[in-house]
């Protein structure tokens, strides 16, 4: 007789591993007990078959569990008289809490079933779907350590989570209308004919096909709403909340309705079907979006949904009450089982629930406080969320390396033909793996599209979307987050490592920390905040980390890579070690430093800040360096002068030589934005990135030719653009049409990337590159660049599970100063 101990870590709890377990071991005759704990799932476990058992356990595991690590500990015999699953223990270490699983069909199919007594109730779950992560407040993984400890389960509940064979066993989110949580509608527009306190969902529904617009809670926080196809609704929607051109997502109840909008590959439609349930970006057609001539039309959608942008972000419903939206019938006698032909809606505007760049919003009263002048009504519901989590947003990837194919992942990531844009739903807080282990550290990451990452044993945990760290709420989302994380986690951190600008406030916070500068920094708390955040850490070891060499150490995290590589990092702003703007680095970079070996040449920003909201602004600065005393003639012949006017114009020129108000940059970003302003495509960026985004919407296939450029080959290689942007202006004199233009434009950038990479290569015999930063989120200049980089011979590596943008900036610098806090402990030994 054979009795041993087993410890599996990894994403073990919530996912139905224990009634698996059980059911295995009873099928083997097994005796013994199976329990969770704070490191995973513990398993003692004997009988005769006990090699079968510890065989199949892991090739036959639950869909949404991830193994990571199982120690078997052989044990002397015991006499164990039956099987057992007992009682969870804190055995005061940590494990891997499930992200948020979309709405299963087994639930799906109950909820409509007017026989069973969850139909249309808007909070069925089951083990192998529902909230997770939005609802877990501590580990083990039980219902008094989630927000559901407040509902008393019924006694069907009940019986239900307490049976072995049920698929609601210890489904710790379990519910019924009995029991759980309820949907409550508060209108607030006397204008549309609902009655709140009629059915909620059916008066949502009426509202909506009014044109209303609703605060919808959801998952992981709010959503606003409105029917994507009223063309008033959704600009009355862009004009109460949003204020600028930033593309609002949608939701459709099939992937046939978003087939009518957008082209969907095979890849695309895995991603929209996935049980994470992401934000899809997808390329419109044209057809489906509305023409002037067509402003009446009822089936198709508004341009400004996403305006001057080929791509749309498409997801499908994630829960339940996303569902009834759709689907929820008229009458009582109507059939509610989904009929893509009847649907209360083709597609829902479901942008996140926040008041401009503030985080999103959780809870009911905070709702009811700032969407007061923005919606019509609320719809909420009294299942605390607490862990506040955006939609994550993908986009089909390009599977850069076919090795990742031929082996399996320690650490759950998305498939390796998707890349992040937001990783936040459905995938935070699922961790990266890394080599060993490590010492438990903190990267504070960038200002723009704010994480941060925590290191924890052998992984690295990145946090959902933070945001914009522009303001106070912002900072305290971000204290609440990272006290939340380290909690579950049981983290404490022994160093931090932050960017290098000194006014970014996740800067400011991270030095915060020293307590000889707590009292600079400068968000201003009360006096019972301050009374509840901890007090600085004396003994904590703080590294500023530049920012694009965090941007390449995040490729080099994902990757396991501690060896010299070439980097590229292209993307908007970027402190660097001169004080100037970096934004179009070629680095040669290890965990132990980097490099500067390359990059674009300086130019002037007029206006600072001002000149990344008004790319045209840049643009004058590019054209004043290319022609000198002849620039307005140049800029009269783009149709500057005409459009903004000379004394505007003679204004900006006067400050482009003056440092305090025209800082130097380096920016790949603001190249691309230059570019899109000079040809009359985009010239303010209402959102970032908006520019160089409609600047790449004018990319077309089959042109190979591009502009010609300087590389420098001094100690440092400079780029200079000088002759390219000449012969652009040339081309736009004599009539080629803009998409050749910019296609022949990020040709140039290509054929500049590998070029200097080349030369690199061959100068430090090294034959590996990491891409990075926002820039290489252009699928054409990402896809081009590394077939180019391959076709000479170069490994190429890219961001696939942390977005290429500054949202990976804090996975790097975690990675960066947990490698150097390794090997200085080595050195003392």
């Amino acid at each position: 007789m054979n009795r041993v101990l087993i410890t599996i870590k990894g994403v073990v709890q919530g996912v139905g591993f224990r009634p698996f377990v059980y059911n295995l071991a009873k099928s083997l005759n097994l005796k013994g007990t199976v329990t969770n704990t704070a490191d995973g799932v513990a398993i003692d476990i004997e009988g005769e078959d006990v090699t079968s058992f510890i065989d199949r356990l892991p090739k036959e595991a639950p869909p949404l569990s991830e193994i990571n690590k199982i120690d078997i500990s052989p044990m002397p015999f015991c006499g164990y008289a039956d099987l057992k699953i007992v009682k969870s223990r804190d055995s005061g270490s940590f494990t891997l809490i499930s992200s948020d699983v979309s709405v299963c069909d087994d639930c799906l199919k109950e909820m409509l079933d007017k026989d069973n007594r969850r139909y249309l109730y808007p909070f069925i779950n089951c083990v192998n779907c529902g909230p997770r992560y939005t609802i877990t407040n501590a580990v083990p993984y039980d219902r008094h350590n989630t927000t559901m400890s407040v509902f008393k389960m019924c006694n069907e509940c009940e019986s239900e989570y307490n049976n072995i064979s049920d698929r609601r066993f210890h489904a710790q989110p379990n519910a019924c209308p009995k029991c759980g949580p309820d949907l409550e509608l508060k209108v607030k527009s006397g204008k549309l004919k609902v009655n709140g306190k009629k059915d909620p969902i059916k008066e949502t529904i009426k509202l909506l096909q009014q044109g209303g617009i609703v605060a919808i809670k959801g998952l992981g926080g709010f959503h606003i709403a409105c029917d994507a196809l009223n063309k008033d609704a959704v600009e009355r929607l862009r004009e109460r909340k949003r204020k600028n051109n930033k593309p609002f997502a949608l939701m459709a109840h099939d992937i046939e309705t978003i087939r009518k909008y957008c082209e969907v590959s095979e890849k695309e439609q895995e991603l929209l079907t996935s049980n994470k349930r992401p934000i899809v970006l997808l390329k419109k057609k044209h057809t489906g979006f509305r023409i002037q001539a067509e402003e009446n039309h009822a089936s198709v959608l508004p341009d400004s949904i996403s305006p001057n942008n080929q791509y749309i972000g498409f997801m499908l419903p994630y829960t339940p009450l996303h569902y009834l939206l759709f689907y929820y019938p008229a009458s009582q006698s109507q059939s509610p089982i989904p009929n893509p032909q009847s649907p209360n809606f083709d597609a829902l505007v479901m942008t996140s629930g926040n008041i401009s760049e503030e985080p999103i919003v959780v809870s009911n009263d905070e709702a009811e406080a700032k969407f007061s002048d923005m919606v019509d009504a609320l719809l909420i519901h009294n299942r605390d969320i607490f862990m506040r989590v955006d939609d994550s947003v993908v986009r089909q990837g390009l599977g850069v390396r076919d090795q990742r194919l031929e082996r399996k992942h320690k650490s759950p990531i998305p498939n390796p033909q998707s890349l992040f844009i937001r990783r936040s739903r459905g995938y935070a807080p699922e961790p990266i793996s890394l080599d060993n282990d490590g010492p438990e550290v903190l990267g504070c990451g960038a200002d723009i599209k704010n994480t941060f990452t925590l290191t924890k044993g052998s992984y690295a945990i990145p946090s959902h979307h933070i945001g914009d760290m522009e303001n106070y709420e912002t900072v305290k989302f971000f204290e609440e987050s990272l006290g939340n994380l380290k909690k579950v986690y049981r983290v404490n951190p022994v160093a931090i490592g932050y960017d290098l600008h000194p006014n970014y406030l996740s800067t400011k916070w991270a030095l915060s920390q020293k307590p000889e500068e707590r009292s600079a920094f400068s968000v201003q708390r009360s006096a019972t905040e301050n009374s509840k955040h901890q007090t600085p850490n004396s003994e904590l070891l703080f590294y500023g980390i530049q920012h694009h060499y965090a941007h390449i150490a995040s490729v080099m995290a994902e990757n396991g890579i501690k060896r010299k590589v070439i980097g590229v990092a292209f993307d908007g702003t970027g402190y660097g070690t001169d004080g100037n703007l970096w934004g179009s680095e070629f680095l040669i970079a290890d965990t132990d430093g980097f490099k500067r070996a390359g990059h674009f040449k300086y130019i002037p920003l007029p206006g600072g800040e001002t000149a990344i909201r008004e790319p045209w602004r840049v643009a004058v600065s590019y054209i004043r360096y290319i022609t000198g005393n002849e620039v307005m003639d140049y800029l009269e012949s783009i149709g500057f002068i005409e459009k903004y006017g000379s004394d505007r114009i003679h204004a900006i020129l006067g400050i482009i030589d003056n440092r305090d108000f025209s800082p130097l940059s380096s920016s790949a970003g603001r190249l691309f934005d230059a570019v899109s302003a000079i040809l009359g495509i985009c010239d303010t960026n209402t959102f970032e990135g908006e520019a160089a985004m409609a600047l790449e919407s004018h990319t077309i296939e089959g042109i190979d030719e591009d502009y010609p450029a300087d590389i420098g080959l001094k100690d440092r290689i400079e780029i200079d653009f000088c002759l390219t942007l000449f012969r652009l202006i040339q081309d736009m004199a004599k009539g080629i049409g803009k998409d050749i233009i910019a296609t022949k434009f990020h040709n140039t950038m290509v054929t500049i990337i590998a070029g200097v990479v080349q030369r690199l290569g061959m100068v430090h015999k090294l034959h590996d590159v990491a891409l990075s930063g926002g820039v290489f989120q252009n699928m054409y200049l990402l896809k081009n660049t590394v077939d180019r980089l391959k076709s000479i011979g170069m490994n190429v590596y890219t961001n696939e599970k942390v977005p290429a943008n500054d949202a990976g900036i804090s996975l790097g610098q975690a990675y960066i100063v947990r490698e150097r806090l390794k090997q200085s402990s080595l050195i003392k030994e």
